[in-house]
């Protein structure tokens, strides 16, 4: 094997770029990684290129990324479910967790919000929370698994979001259901279209069997028990089935986007 030369990463911190690059590799990945060593050498071997500058590393970390979602992708069972928990399990308080503070939370008027339908589907109007609420709906009591290291369990009630698709004669060859937002800064983010159909992917009305409250995600958030929490948006104003990636809050930062089962 060709001796490395030496790697040098203006204004990037090694030891920092290793860690957030660990972060973002499959579990398999991650633990042969860690054995290895850990080393920017080890990244550099894994990955095929050399960190020479900050451009040449943040291109490193997009292809451990995009090997990432292409190895869950591969590895994801549409029928394996996520586990469930009798409602004697359910966290108490259930944690709010959002980059900014529950007071700047969306606070929206649920008589005027729409949910607006766009993309590859055969119905577009719009919907109101009253036609959503309206549709058949099932509860689920489920994990919710936060990337910084925490988990909580909660019981969430809606409809899923296949029989939704399915409802509206969405395209579902299509690769993805795009979501919107109604938080600062355009939240937004990208779901799969096999994650989307898995039976327990849900369009959210109701948390405890009341309705969705403001910390959750009021009027609507999609549930999606299969994946990390921030692939699951709140506050959602409309959805779009497309085959374009569009990108998210979460991932044009850097952030795995299959990040799931």
């Amino acid at each position: 094997m060709r001796r490395l030369r030496k790697l040098l990463i203006p204004g990037v911190d090694k030891k920092l770029l290793v860690r957030d690059a660990v972060k973002v590799m499959p579990d398999l990945t991650r633990r042969r990684f860690i054995t290895a060593g850990a080393s920017i050498g080890a990244l550099t071997l894994l990955t095929g290129c050399d960190v020479v500058d900050s451009s040449s590393a943040e291109e490193l970390l997009k292809k451990v990324s995009k090997f990432n979602d292409a190895v869950q992708a591969w590895m994801f069972n549409p029928d394996a479910l996520a586990p469930t928990f009798p409602e004697s399990a359910i966290t108490k308080p259930f944690p709010f967790n959002a980059y900014y503070d529950l007071d700047d939370a969306p606070d929206i008027d649920g008589k005027d919000w729409k949910l607006e339908v766009r993309g590859l589907v055969e119905n577009k109007k719009s919907w109101t929370l009253d036609e959503l609420y309206k549709l058949p709906q099932v509860k689920q009591v489920t994990r919710h698994i936060c990337v910084e290291g925490w988990s909580a369990i909660g019981s969430w009630t809606g409809t899923p979001m296949r029989d939704f698709l399915k409802r509206i004669g969405a395209d579902t060859s299509a690769k993805y259901v795009w979501f919107q937002c109604a938080d600062k800064d355009g939240y937004n983010s990208p779901l799969d279209m096999r994650t989307a159909l898995h039976p327990q992917t849900q369009m959210t009305f109701k948390f405890a069997d009341e309705i969705l409250p403001r910390a959750y995600g009021y009027p609507m958030k999609i549930r999606v028990p299969t994946k990390l929490g921030f692939k699951n948006p709140k506050y959602v104003i409309s959805m779009e089935v497309t085959n374009d990636y569009k990108g998210g809050y979460w991932e044009d930062q850097g952030y795995n986007s299959f990040s799931g089962n």
